[in-house]
């Protein structure tokens, strides 16, 4: 696994059975990110770095996929508490804030389990991300984001994201984002 000059982040607290390797990785956004801690200094302000810093990280497991025994799975929860840079004009969650939650969390899914069958980190980019809306979450509604890998072999991948509103027990929104591991450049002479 790669090593970072990167703080150590206490993981003690989230469950599921992926290695302290690979929970410390996810959980340290530095780490994550492949960043040493003087790169970009600037870092906090980035699109939806508050967002993606309320983020608290509930399980990381991999475990034998339901319907076919022999594969793997990647599951990452997290949650937050919907705070008001999320909302949109008439105080609900925002549609764009729904999406960005889907392609950020569903992406710990699909490195959770890359981490646990390579050692290294997963480098990809996004294809398609397809969001169903269901229902409306308020400012200080706690939102529970379940994210489980689909397809994780060669070049593309893919995961599922259910984002609950555990204050009122509803759905609020579901995706799917299918993202692609990008060839290497080759050096020209």
């Amino acid at each position: 696994m790669t090593k970072q000059n990167a703080e150590i982040v206490d993981v003690s607290n989230i469950a599921g059975n992926a290695s302290g390797d690979i929970k410390r990785t996810l959980a340290n956004y530095r780490l994550y990110r492949g960043l040493s801690q003087t790169e970009d200094p600037d870092i906090d302000s980035i699109f939806g770095r508050s967002i993606q810093k309320s983020l608290r990280f509930v399980e990381i497991s991999i475990k034998n996929h339901v319907e076919e025994s022999q594969r793997l799975e990647g599951r990452v929860v997290l949650e937050l508490d919907v705070s008001k840079g999320m909302l949109n004009e008439v105080g609900i969650l925002h549609g764009g804030c729904s999406a960005y939650l889907v392609d950020i969390t569903s992406a710990y899914a699909l490195s959770a389990l890359h981490l646990h069958l390579t050692g290294r980190m997963l480098h990809s980019v996004s294809q398609m991300l397809a969001i169903l809306y269901h229902s409306p979450a308020l400012k200080g509604e706690k939102l529970r984001l379940v994210n489980q890998t689909l397809f994780l072999d060669g070049t593309a991948i893919s995961a599922r994201t259910e984002i609950w509103n555990v204050t009122k027990h509803c759905l609020v929104a579901s995706g799917v984002h299918s993202k692609m591991v990008p060839s290497s450049v080759k050096a020209m002479l």
